[in-house]
């Protein structure tokens, strides 16, 4: 099984990330690779302060970007709901979101950088 087989297995739309860049599968493993580092650099950790939390938006704002433009599904989703959520005021919702999404986007993390590795 390959990069992009497991990827799918995690719920990332292989078929319409690489539609967005006319099937080229090098440059979309490269996006990919730029992504798990994007996460790395924009972590939000789940116990963000409850009271300030404007650098927060702006890294999940970030991650919810790529995601999107990547057809990284389940992170997209659920960083834009985390992004409304603060933006309208509700972290403790938002936090909760987030602890759900972090086990699956570790795991894309990880497959992503396994096969970083390989190449």
């Amino acid at each position: 099984m390959g990069l992009f087989e497991e990827m799918k297995e995690l719920g990332v739309d292989i078929d319409g990330g690489l539609a967005r860049l006319v099937g080229n599968e090098k440059i979309y493993k490269k996006l990919l690779s730029s992504f798990a580092k994007a996460i790395h650099v924009y972590y939000v950790e789940p116990d963000f302060d409850g009271t300030e939390y404007s650098e927060e938006i702006e890294k999940t704002h970030a991650i919810k970007g790529a995601a999107g433009n990547l057809s990284v599904t389940p992170i997209y989703e659920a960083y834009t709901k985390i992004v409304d959520l603060l933006r309208t005021d509700q972290p403790e919702e938002a936090r909760a979101i987030l602890k759900d999404i972090l086990p699956l986007q570790e795991q894309i993390v990880q497959c992503i950088e396994k096969y970083d590795e390989d190449e």
